[in-house]
């Protein structure tokens, strides 16, 4: 995620703080001095904060190290304002592991509230209002206590992306399938992100911000698992193009800008006698344009680390790879020679052309 702060890596995932962190606790500093609060209270509310935003480390921690159990790989933890996210490589489409993942999140929270209950001494009296509202010394840690068994609460909320949601689908695929599980629990999500927002307007407009989050996150999650259900079986030989053009690397700028101002390409494959060598873009060519360099061949200012497909490849896993990455096009191979490209665009036809035949 751009613009975002290394704090390094933890069992090989790399955790990352967004800039908007910042602001959050900008945030909490400027409400304690329009309290009145003193230097001693403004550290002690900062340091609460990022002692919470560590529980939320541990908790995606839960998720990547059982998701490594399943050969699953997150590169990175991202802490935001509005909590913490794991880019897991994938989920599991197996309901099973599934639910272990999206279990071990809460479950670090549970155990961290454990810790604490053990360890405080019992409150003699039942918390107040004004008992919540100032962090002392006095309260730190019953106030992180509390912190922890919201967290469990609020991901039990059975509404994607929540952990509730993924319980919920995990426990009616085993019955329902995966396609039809993720579009009950979807539906469900967006069911509650309404009454989110609604309540939001009349009590807290924080809850606005979390229903959009949750009802976006459901219909994305419900797009997805539907398309690789269309997908589930092809290969990459039946969503790929074969009528595009090629350019060869002594090709030079002008001719490829004359390439693409005939047709209707915005990025080329740049081969040689069937042997990829690179790929070449819109933006790439008007660099190239501004720079005055338009008799310089394409190979110079080509990407010549290329990611391809194989023609027997998974659709599947093409479509996944090119949502995640938002690469333009990749070349697809047939006996290491280029026999297609694929890009988004197609498979997304693809998937039209199989949703209308199964209707």
């Amino acid at each position: 995620m751009k613009w975002s702060l290394n704090l390094g890596r933890v069992a090989g995932i790399k955790i990352l703080v967004h800039w908007t962190f910042v602001l959050l606790l900008g945030w909490v500093a400027f409400t304690e001095m329009q309290r009145g609060s003193d230097l001693q209270t403004t550290l002690l509310a900062l340091a609460f904060i990022l002692l919470v935003f560590l529980c939320v480390v541990l908790h995606e921690l839960g998720h990547s190290l059982t998701a490594q159990r399943f050969g699953i790989n997150t590169k990175t933890i991202t802490l935001l304002p509005i909590g913490g996210v794991a880019s897991l490589e994938r989920m599991p489409e197996k309901p099973k592991q599934e639910l272990l993942i999206a279990a071990a999140g809460p479950a670090v929270n549970v155990v961290i509230a454990l810790i604490l209950w053990l360890v405080l001494p019992s409150l003699r009296d039942v918390p107040t209002e004004e008992f919540f509202m100032r962090i002392t010394p006095a309260n730190f840690f019953y106030l992180l206590f509390f912190v922890n068994i919201v967290l469990v609460l609020f991901n039990a909320i059975p509404a994607f992306p929540m952990d509730g949601g993924r319980v919920l689908r995990a426990l009616l695929a085993f019955k329902l399938g995966r396609p039809r599980a993720t579009q009950i629990a979807a539906n469900l999500g967006q069911l509650l992100a309404i009454g989110f927002v609604f309540i939001g307007f009349f009590y807290n407009p924080f809850l606005i911000l979390i229903g959009a989050f949750v009802y976006f996150g459901a219909y994305s999650e419900n797009i997805l698992v539907q398309h690789l259900d269309y997908l589930r079986g092809h290969r990459v030989r039946e969503g790929m193009m074969t009528s595009f053009v090629t350019l060869p690397p002594t090709a030079t700028v002008r001719e490829a800008l004359d390439k693409l101002l005939m047709g209707s390409e915005h990025e080329f494959i740049v081969e040689q006698d069937g042997v990829v060598t690179g790929t070449l873009t819109r933006s790439q060519l008007i660099q190239a344009v501004k720079a005055e360099q338009m008799q310089l061949p394409v190979a110079e200012i080509m990407s010549a680390e290329v990611r391809t497909f194989d023609v027997q490849d998974k659709l599947s896993d093409a479509y996944t790879e090119l949502q995640k990455t938002r690469v333009p096009l990749y070349p697809v191979l047939e006996n290491g020679r280029l026999a297609g490209v694929i890009n988004t665009d197609n498979i997304n036809e693809f998937i039209m052309i199989k949703s209308a035949l199964t209707h």
